[in-house]
């Protein structure tokens, strides 16, 4: 390979972000021009991103089941190629490939600006439970209530002169939209958090709405994290789909997928990212497959290995895995989509 496989990941996401321009600039240009909004309504207005549409395609049908018309969907469709058909309650804006927070705040300040919640959710987050709805609103119902979360973060925590809180994220995050702007506030990631990790390493930076979710707690607002029995019935996750699908997108065929994983040296296993993109790998398997439930056939991916292929190469490694890399929570989140699909 031309690149190392530390080097490639970038080098892909660029490449495939310039491939994606070729759709979605003019688009892109046309919204900054028009700020379209969604109508004034009481509903919220539920925002998702994406760069792999068979994985939009299962996250549509499990919040149309489970949202039905109770929030108003808009999608980022940041490839371009999404049919608008295949989702008729929503709006399908073709947009460029920016930051997750550039794009959340393009959403809140103008596409939601007709609404009092903005509800920013993955595309890798899925919404299993008719729970959800009722659960914004009994917590917004609230005074003083500037968030609710339905996934924090949980591998650091704010310190606020010893009281700990866990900071909300941004996965599955709705706002009060007037809070939002009344504060000025901006989900982009910022440098020199001073909080602490609970097991690693320290964070050092904000990530998306970690900053505004410390300002809104610092001046006294509510920012809910759901309780963790409702909160897993609530959604399903995959992690760090991002990666995967930009080699796939690269790569032409699944031998020179597993050829990028075989390129890393043995010893190299013992680090986070070669099991994470193998763990996510595995993961756009089982959206491939659920895909296939819903349309009747595949979604073209030409250069996805299968499900065996990718264990094979994770069992060549194992003596260099950590013990705490395990595919448990994929293969959790796996079955429970399957067994609800």
């Amino acid at each position: 390979m031309a690149r190392s496989y530390d080097q490639m990941l970038g080098y892909v996401f660029k490449r495939n972000s310039l491939r994606f321009a070729a759709r979605t600039l003019l688009p892109t240009l046309r919204y900054c021009l028009t700020r379209p909004a969604l109508p004034p309504d009481d509903k919220p207005a539920l925002c998702t991103m994406n760069i792999l549409p068979p994985m939009m395609t299962v996250w549509y049908h499990f919040a149309k089941r489970n949202i039905g018309t109770g929030a108003d969907i808009v999608i980022f469709d940041c490839t371009g190629t999404l049919d608008p058909k295949e989702f008729p309650d929503a709006l399908v804006l073709p947009f460029l490939n920016f930051y997750a927070a550039t794009k959340g705040d393009a959403f809140i300040r103008s596409i939601a600006r007709n609404r009092r919640i903005a509800w920013i959710c993955d595309d890798d987050m899925f919404l299993m439970s008719r729970e959800c709805l009722p659960i914004l609103e009994r917590e917004f119902a609230v005074p003083g209530t500037a968030s609710v979360s339905f996934r924090p973060r949980e591998w650091w925590e704010f310190d606020f002169d010893g009281r700990r809180m866990q900071p909300s994220s941004s996965y599955c995050t709705a706002v009060d939209r007037e809070i939002f702007m009344r504060e000025k506030l901006s989900l982009a990631p910022a440098s020199g958090n001073p909080h602490p990790a609970l097991s690693t390493r320290p964070p050092r930076r904000y990530d998306t709405f970690d900053k505004a979710n410390e300002i809104l707690l610092k001046k006294g607002y509510r920012c809910v994290i759901v309780a963790p029995g409702e909160r897993e019935r609530c959604v399903a996750e995959f992690s760090g789909l991002s990666g995967p699908v930009m080699l796939l997108r690269y790569f032409k065929t699944p031998g020179q997928t597993l050829d990028y994983f075989r390129s890393a040296p043995p010893p190299n296993w013992e680090g986070n990212l070669l099991f994470g993109l193998i763990s996510a790998m595995l993961s756009v398997c089982t959206i491939q497959e659920l895909y296939t439930k819903l349309k009747g056939k595949p979604y073209p991916l030409p250069s996805l290995p299968t499900r065996d292929a990718l264990l094979n190469i994770i069992g060549e490694r194992k003596k260099f895995i950590r013990p705490d890399q395990t595919l448990e929570a994929m293969e959790k989140t796996s079955r429970r989509l399957h067994a609800e699909l």
